[in-house]
């Protein structure tokens, strides 16, 4: 099951994803109870996680009813359908309370960026984090190029594992288990960013410049939808690729991770309260601009896909003026 948020109309809504399309959930469930004769009381809600295991109030009507939209034939479905092109995909969690990225785990990009990947039982995760309000960003909305540090600015497509049960301290064994779902992130990335030129260098300007570089607006572009924990079997078995104007720069697969997302949940929780909503990107592989020194700049479109999750699409633009 695939849910997503969108706009229509000036609504603001939910329904489910269909890479093409979207079903507005009220209408499904409205033709659903007219159909069947048995009415679905699905509360109306812009909260996914409501619609998600393991904790959703409504996972297990939403649950139902898109399969009972999975076995209507093809005329029924497109009396539900919407087209995205008539739609704006929204990011599907508008006000996680924390986005957290990990640095680092995939072997290949380690090379890439002139290191050495450490064996997993010889080290620990790399987390850093990402201001939500700032640098989330809509699918088709557009990735800005900072006026500030414009020439080194690269991409990451990661698989972003969302929270759906509160969790501490919990066992890789059982970390799975307060998954709701997955979606798309890229992590954009200043490869360039250096504040202040004429400063007095200290010993940890490099570490930092690399984490302010994370933080500009618009670099966390993030959907299309959230594909619940249910329809996955294997987080680590995901394909992903990402595009630069049509052109393969990233293709991996999740098998390449260091540390697999149910180690990574362990992990965080020893020391980090985990809440419904939490975002965990979980690093990406090689292919990333900086290795070939190829890097965006305006008027590229970028498509970072992992299936069966879909394809977060993004224009790149020169960052706008702003109006005060």
């Amino acid at each position: 099951m695939r849910v997503c948020r969108f706009r229509f109309d000036d609504l603001i809504l939910t329904g489910f994803y269909g890479d093409d399309v979207v079903i507005p959930l009220d209408q499904a469930a409205e033709m659903y109870s007219r159909e069947t004769g048995c009415e679905l009381l699905l509360p109306s809600t812009e909260d996914l996680l409501d619609l998600l295991p393991p904790a959703g109030e409504s996972y297990a009507l939403a649950r139902e009813l898109d399969a009972w939209i999975e076995g209507l034939d093809v005329m029924d479905r497109d009396e539900l359908t919407i087209p995205c092109d008539e739609v704006r995909l929204l990011v599907p969690l508008p006000n996680p309370s924390k986005l957290l990225f990990l640095a680092g785990n995939y072997a290949k990009h380690v090379a890439e960026r002139g290191g050495t990947a450490a064996e997993r039982e010889e080290t620990f995760p790399y987390v850093f984090m990402k201001p939500p309000s700032t640098t989330l960003t809509h699918p088709g909305d557009p990735i800005e190029i900072p006026t500030a540090s414009p020439d080194q600015i690269d991409w990451e497509c990661e698989l972003g594992v969302v929270i759906g049960r509160r969790c501490r301290d919990v066992t890789e064994a059982e970390a799975l288990d307060y998954v709701a779902g997955y979606t798309v992130v890229n992590d954009i990335s200043d490869r360039g960013f250096r504040p202040n030129p004429g400063r007095k260098t200290r010993e940890r300007d490099k570490f930092f410049d690399w984490q302010h570089g994370k933080w500009h607006d618009t670099f966390c572009p993030m959907g299309p939808c959230i594909l619940s924990a249910d329809a996955v079997d294997d987080p680590q078995d995901l394909p992903i690729k990402l595009t630069v104007n049509g052109q393969i720069k990233q293709e991996a697969s999740t098998a390449e991770m260091v540390f697999p997302v149910a180690a990574v949940i362990a992990f965080l929780s020893q020391f980090v309260t985990l809440e419904p909503g939490d975002v965990i990107a979980t690093g990406t592989p090689s292919g990333v601009g900086s290795a070939t020194g190829t890097y965006l700049k305006p008027g590229d479109l970028v498509r970072a896909t992992i299936a069966p999750i879909g394809t977060l699409e993004n224009p790149v633009e020169a960052e706008a003026e702003e109006e005060f």
